[in-house]
């Protein structure tokens, strides 16, 4: 039985602010934002990803703190691309960082406007072989 990680709950204070931040700023693709006397919600996937974050004020994106999810991890195929691509757009991104020269082991970071921290890794091996095959996106806008 496969079991897929497809939604990860982000904790902020300010949803319009953090669409902007991730959709704009990061690259997310802004899958849906349900406003409606029930809740307001937004869901957002990086490109490439299977997992998306979900922002918003349902009781289980308002147990954790704004800001208090520490080291999600992101997977790009070129982490000074990607930083320079972020630091492009505004993001105060951490330096790149090799603690092991194999694939694997090279990061640097950033945070949301709330302190909610993410991690991104460097697997060359992406660039090669995604994990969502490039027909499957272009096909279906994954």
């Amino acid at each position: 039985m496969d079991w897929t990680l497809e939604v990860v709950i982000v904790p902020v204070s300010d949803l319009e602010r953090s669409i902007a931040f991730y959709r704009d700023q990061i690259g997310f693709n802004l899958d849906h934002h349900t406003v409606n006397e029930h809740m307001t919600v937004a869901q957002l996937t990086p490109p490439g990803s299977g997992c998306s974050i979900v922002i918003g004020n349902l009781p289980s994106q308002t147990e954790m703190a704004p800001g208090s999810l520490k080291g999600l991890q992101l997977v790009v195929a070129d982490a000074a691309k990607a930083r320079a691509e972020l630091i492009e757009r505004g993001v105060d991104a951490s330096e790149v960082t090799v603690f092991d020269e194999r694939d694997g082991g090279t990061f640097f970071g950033f945070a949301d406007p709330d302190g909610n921290t993410w991690a991104v890794q460097q697997l060359k091996v992406r660039g090669e072989k995604p994990l969502i095959p490039v027909e499957y996106r272009d096909r279906f806008g994954a």
